[in-house]
């Protein structure tokens, strides 16, 4: 095992996170996410694959330029031509990464690859001497490692390490290893190929079995001093590795795992918040770390014992991933003064301008409700935040409804066009309230919109909940993701109409 006890944190939520399938994520969406990254101090961003589209290009781009401290890192096939795409997109960073991949299991090499082994080693080794020429810091993934021969696997790693690779990730790329099976794969990769002492041997786990986190953290008792993963588990079918379990876990068990790492974990709470409200993924309430329920104690027994002392039920201080314990209560009587307190609680420090919008949304808000809790905050930035993501083309202004049981619904809904300065109306009936608003909003704009998904959700507590409607759009092959939030949820789903409409008209 290696003596350096620190694990550095790879973070792939803008590469393999937007695989999840139905994520799409604007070049503005990602540089936020990343800027939440940095604040996170994760060790390494994975900012893209550079080589998939033109527009991953210039996210990965842009990034590279804007970031400062973590390893910007761009993912290539051992395909000259990414490996070029990729150092063109990262070459600004002040910290690159490249890194490169190639299938090495006889299942994939055969079916998908079509080649052989001598091939793909061939590969191998001139994309990761290609990259050492662009780059000092050069990663190399055997893609399905856990189902590769090992012999084949120790001959694919020395191979690269001689090229140049200064880090070896070992990916259960299918989330099909146990996790003692995991660890002896790992401990058998540093003991027998040569040169392993003299790089960081990293591990991308797949949740395919639910045991990307237990699987990571096998790896890290193993040697492994690099885990991959995303915010929430994102991530290609049943996703990655979840980071914040992964972090707290290390955190939790600094008596066993004697390991440690860089991240500010106070920021984990609003990563989680923010990756959740951009990707449109919910954080299911029983989730480890970040869910609703993960510090809630509903049997007697349990709420008896955590008055008496927290550590009877808690093994972790909720405020250690920034959760606030303020129970101050906020309603329309509450001023700036305790607004602005609450709002620092939870991590937002705004200015003049920023707070006076805020108060003025908050006002709005508290008439609706009889109190507003940490949550409707939550939900009252997010929503602020989601309208200055994307250039405002349309503003909704009024939503009406004429519904019933025995009448069709009808919707009146007025826009404001940004782009005429006009204020205009439009009526139109539906199969049911939504149908009949979204039909209304397509008569006053200019662009064909598939709606591919709508959902709504109650994301705060009681009868004045908050509901946040979710929208997936289309249009010419672009799709987007639309949020909105109100306690009347008709008015949520005219809202989250109107923010996908404006990210597709922004890009």
């Amino acid at each position: 095992m290696s003596k350096n006890n620190q694990i550095l944190i790879f973070d792939t939520t803008l590469r393999d996170g937007e695989q999840s399938a139905g994520i799409g994520l604007t070049k503005s969406e990602k540089i936020e996410i990343a800027y939440q990254l940095q604040e996170l101090n994760v060790d390494i961003i994975e900012a893209g694959f550079p080589a998939s589209s033109p527009g991953d290009f210039e996210s990965v781009k842009e990034i590279s330029k804007l970031i400062k401290g973590p390893k910007i890192a761009a993912l290539a096939r051992c395909v000259p031509s990414d490996v070029d795409s990729a150092w063109e997109a990262i070459k600004k960073s002040e910290n690159p990464r490249i890194h490169v991949f190639v299938n090495s299991s006889d299942i994939q090499i055969i079916n998908q690859l079509k080649k052989n082994r001598e091939e793909v080693l061939d590969m191998a080794v001139y994309c990761v001497e290609q990259a050492k020429k662009y780059c000092d810091d050069v990663e190399f993934s055997p893609m399905d490692a856990s189902r590769t021969d090992m012999d084949f696997l120790y001959q694919l790693i020395e191979a690269t390490v001689k090229a140049g690779a200064t880090t070896i990730n070992i990916p259960d790329t299918v989330g099909y290893t146990m996790p003692w099976e995991f660890k002896q794969r790992i401990e058998d990769i540093i003991n027998n190929v040569p040169g392993m002492n003299d790089v960081i041997t990293s591990v991308h786990c797949h949740n395919d079995l639910g045991l990307s986190v237990s699987n990571s953290l096998a790896a890290v008792t193993a040697g492994a001093r690099q885990i991959e993963g995303c915010i929430n588990g994102l991530g290609e079918r049943a996703g990655n590795a979840a980071l914040e379990e992964v972090i707290m876990a290390i955190d939790t068990r600094k008596d066993l795992l004697n390991v440690s790492t860089n991240i500010n974990t106070k920021q984990i709470y609003k990563t989680s918040r923010l990756v959740s409200d951009i990707t449109g993924f919910p954080v299911q309430p029983n989730k480890a770390i970040v869910g609703a329920n993960a510090f809630r104690h509903a049997s007697g027994i349990h709420q008896d014992g955590v008055i008496k002392s927290k550590s009877t039920f808690e093994i972790m201080d909720p405020e250690s991933i920034g959760l606030t314990g303020n129970a101050l209560v906020l309603s329309k009587l509450s001023g700036r003064a305790g607004l602005k307190s609450r709002l620092e609680d939870l991590g937002y420090n705004l200015t003049k301008e920023e707070l006076d919008k805020t108060f003025e949304d908050f006002k709005n808000l508290a008439d609706k409700k009889k109190e507003v809790t940490n949550q409707d905050l939550e939900i009252l930035m997010s929503d602020q935040k989601r309208s200055e993501r994307s250039k405002k083309n349309f503003e909704l202004i009024s939503v009406e409804i004429e519904s019933g049981s025995e009448k069709n619904p009808t919707a009146i809904v007025k826009i404001k066009n940004n782009a005429t300065n006009k204020v205009e109306s439009s009526t139109s009936s539906g199969t049911g309230p939504v149908d009949a608003i979204y039909k209304a909003i397509d008569q006053l704009i200019d662009i064909k919109v598939t709606l591919n998904e709508w959902r709504i959700e109650a994301v705060t507590e009681g009868i004045d909940a908050i509901g946040d409607a979710i929208v997936r759009l289309e249009s010419n092959d672009l799709n987007v993701i639309g949020r909105g939030s109100d306690t009347d949820i008709l008015v949520s789903s005219a809202k989250a109409y109107i923010d996908g409409l404006n990210k597709l008209t922004s890009n």
